[in-house]
């Protein structure tokens, strides 16, 4: 079985998932239940097995960026898509604050030791589009440096291309009402109290300043050859099996035929016997 970009941008999701492609005009439909969810996510997942052995196999090299608004989606995203392979292979980066070291550096420094080597897939959960996003929202950077740097950024992703990187920037596009519902959410739930940050409340306040800085962005940085993606993330099943049949349609791959695995036979106990001193075993509450 064979999977490449020669099939369409859909064909591999189709395929995995068994939906059939979206149209332009396809009106929204009800939500996904959680079982037709979970069915189609694990058909994808072996689709992301596959593609992970083709990468090792041929040495690729994949980076993919996730950016959008708080409460977008990302983390979920990033998590249904990786939760099923090797960490070894599918590499999480979530950069904290830059360093004072780092704040001298070149810009995008720090983000490119990060990217893949031969055999690598690797993620970053906000990327050094964080120049254009946030830090340009809330005043971390002038616009001068702003604009220097929309100005690099297709230089440097051109280099990153062509040296054989295939590059796929994700932007997970929330409704302002859902974005909402989720921040609030995020309240009352102690599981996830840790996504809420000052930064965060100041954010959610500036709407359209981000709004207009997506704008610019995608202005300046959506190209041929390191487009941008856009994702509607409203319903959070149907973003993340959307999101990952559009890599699996956009990463070439194969599946490559392996040998059914067989247990072998337990060695015998010989003269080994269980030791006398006990064990500190948890206590078992569940």
């Amino acid at each position: 079985m064979k999977h490449s970009k020669k099939k369409g941008k859909s064909s591999a999701a189709a395929e995995a998932s068994g939906a059939a492609p979206a149209t332009a005009d396809q009106e929204v439909a009800q939500p996904m239940s959680g079982k037709d969810y979970d069915k189609a996510l694990k058909k994808l997942h072996i689709e992301l097995v596959r593609l992970q052995e083709w990468v090792l196999h041929k040495g690729l090299k994949v980076c993919i960026l996730f950016e959008g608004r708080d409460g977008a989606g990302k983390g979920g995203t990033i998590k249904a898509l990786t939760e099923r392979v090797s960490p070894r292979v599918f590499r999480v980066v979530a950069l904290p604050a830059p360093t004072e070291r780092e704040k001298s550096q070149m810009y995008v420094q720090r983000y490119i030791r990060h990217l893949p080597a031969a055999g690598e897939v690797v993620i970053f959960d906000r990327s050094w589009y964080n120049r254009a996003g946030v830090e340009r929202v809330m005043g971390f950077c002038t616009e001068e440096q702003t604009d220097a740097f929309l100005r690099a950024t297709p230089l440097v992703e051109r280099a990153i291309v062509n040296s054989g990187v295939i590059l796929l920037k994700y932007w997970l596009e929330v409704s302002p009402d859902e974005q909402t519902r989720r921040l609030k959410d995020r309240f009352a739930d102690g599981r996830k109290t840790w996504k809420l940050s000052p930064m965060d409340l100041k954010s959610y306040s500036r709407w359209y300043d981000y709004s207009r800085a997506r704008d610019a962005m995608f202005a300046q940085t959506d190209t041929e050859f390191a487009p941008w993606y856009v994702a509607p993330s409203d319903d959070k099943k149907k973003v993340r099996l959307n999101i990952i049949s559009h890599i699996l349609s956009r990463v070439p791959y194969e599946d490559l035929p392996q040998d059914k695995p067989k247990l072998p036979a337990r060695q015998k106990p010989g003269d080994y016997k269980e030791p006398d001193r006990p064990m500190r075993v948890i206590p078992q509450a569940f």
